[in-house]
């Protein structure tokens, strides 16, 4: 249990990173595919995908709201805990929108 969260909790370091230091890259640096589409989709709650994903910056900000990250002006970047909520959460949503997603099912 302690090495998996571990590789998450160096995964959510390397993204605060990433966002500090090149916000404009796109999030397929720290994101799997599955896991930008399913958190674009829960955030602006649509089905529609954009033709290009978003930045890193976006990305770490939706992933914090999910965690209960406000996004006020003057309060810079979600912090760790925020994160790590909303990464569990994407986690969760991630597998929902595999089986909804799913073509062989029913």
């Amino acid at each position: 249990m302690i090495t998996l969260k571990s590789i998450i909790a160096f995964k959510l370091m390397h993204m605060t990173k990433m966002a500090a230091l090149c916000p404009e890259a796109t999030c397929t640096d720290v994101l799997s595919k599955i896991e930008w589409q399913t958190l674009y989709c829960r955030i602006q709650t649509t089905s529609r995908l954009p033709e290009h994903p978003p930045t890193v910056l976006q990305a770490i900000t939706w992933l914090g709201q999910l965690g209960g990250f406000l996004n006020r002006r003057a309060e810079g970047l979600p912090g760790i805990m925020s994160l790590w909520r909303g990464y569990e959460i994407l986690q969760e949503n991630v597998r929902l929108f595999i089986i909804l997603n799913n073509k062989n099912c029913g």
